[in-house]
């Protein structure tokens, strides 16, 4: 995973990071992607607020490790053995569009040879409708690289749901269950899997009702509490929140009233919905595990500790990795964020209703329903490229 061929673009662009892998820098715990759902190993006490880590750790990666688990977040194309031995190995993945493109830019590997394959599947290419064939293309391809990966990982594997049903329950649930048919056609066990959702309202339903079968869901996209709340009650898997584009928006924008109270009480707004979500979430028995994403410095994550996940740029990984700790460091390790803390948060009754789409749709900011826009854009865009990419490369040679 610490291998790139180029720097990681925002994911609202029109190329934005190309693999998404997802690996654990600790030996000690379970990675984000595997089973069972509670895939965190190494916690201190549950029941402290603030419980102080040992002196006798070799850096900020390790001590920080020892309260959530830290989940580098690089670029990768290129063949996948050659990072066996890499500073931070990865140990699960992410395939989406974006993937996709990145795979097919660079020479020959298995990962492009099984988007080869999928464009010589039959059941595709005899679909007389081009949009229809080209999205079975998609799906295929899809699944193809996601049963590599998951042959080459240890971890589950995250597989991308098509951005442009993120409106559309049933559409979302159709889907999920035809990728589902593909990897098993693969050998590949739905217990190594997650389908990465757009956390929309009918996002949010898609996964409420594919969790009740025992399919585990990914929510995305999640910018505000309203979001977070009903992910947690639809029973979500994974709960993703980034904490870096709604401290951006706040620096840009007035008017929301969710992050403009975090502000007026001097709390970074990102930073304030994460606390809340994962207080909810432990207060209240919710099953959901909590990500932090898109975090823009070490402080960040000092104040995340005690958070399921954090996703980590490599550079601030390095960081960590290369600073030694002493006892008299100026970082006081501490978990911020705690089961015994969560029982003592307060929420407001209108915090606790039982969400439905008329209350979510009320509750949701001009910041989430913005940044929730801009990041299905960008998917959409990927969608796209991918679909007119391979429809100016097919057919394969050998086809």
């Amino acid at each position: 995973m610490s291998i790139s061929i180029g720097r990681s673009p925002s994911s609202t662009g029109l190329l934005p990071k190309v693999c998404d892998w997802r690996c654990s820098s600790r030996s000690t715990s379970t990675p984000f992607h595997q089973i069972p759902r509670t895939f965190v190993g190494v916690r201190m006490s549950a029941g402290s607020a603030s419980s102080p880590i040992g002196a006798n750790l070799s850096n900020e990666l390790d001590a920080v490790s020892g309260f959530s688990e830290i989940v580098p977040d690089t670029v990768v194309f290129d063949d996948f053995e050659r990072h066996a031995s890499c500073r931070f190995p990865p140990t699960a993945a992410t395939v989406s569009s974006s993937l996709l493109l990145g795979i097919c830019s660079l020479p020959d590997t298995k990962f492009k040879s099984a988007i080869e394959t999928a464009l010589a599947a039959s059941e595709c290419f005899g679909l007389e409708n081009s949009s229809e064939r080209l999205s079975c293309f998609l799906d295929r391809a899809l699944v193809n690289v996601g049963a590599e990966l998951v042959r080459s990982v240890p971890g589950r594997v995250s597989t991308e749901v098509d951005a442009r049903l993120a409106y559309d329950t049933q559409g979302i649930i159709h889907k999920v269950n035809q990728l589902l048919k593909l990897y098993s056609q693969l050998e590949v066990s739905p217990q190594r899997l997650l389908f990465k959702i757009p956390s929309t309202w009918q996002g949010i339903e898609a996964s409420r009702l594919l969790e009740f079968e025992g399919i585990q869901t990914h929510l995305t996209f999640v910018y505000s509490f309203s979001q977070a709340a009903a992910a947690a009650q639809a029973g979500a898997s994974v709960i993703q929140i980034f904490v870096g584009r709604i401290r951006d928006w706040a620096r840009n924008h007035s008017g929301d009233s969710e992050i403009d109270a975090a502000s007026k009480s001097g709390e970074d707004p990102g930073l304030a919905l994460v606390e809340k979500t994962y207080n909810y979430i432990h207060k209240y028995g919710h099953k959901s595990k909590l990500m932090a994403a898109a975090v823009r410095n070490k402080q960040d994550i000092f104040n995340l500790l005690g958070i399921d996940y954090i996703i980590v740029p490599v550079k601030i990984l390095e960081s960590l990795k290369d600073s030694v700790t002493y006892p008299e460091e100026k970082y006081s390790y501490f978990r911020r964020l705690s089961p015994g803390s969560a029982r003592v948060y307060n929420f407001t009754e209108g915090e606790l209703m039982k969400w439905d789409q008329r209350s979510f749709a009320s509750a949701m900011g001009p910041a989430a329903e913005e940044l929730l826009a801009a990041g299905l854009e960008g998917y959409v865009n990927q969608a796209r490229r991918v679909e007119e990419f391979f429809g100016k490369i097919w057919p394969p040679p050998n086809v």
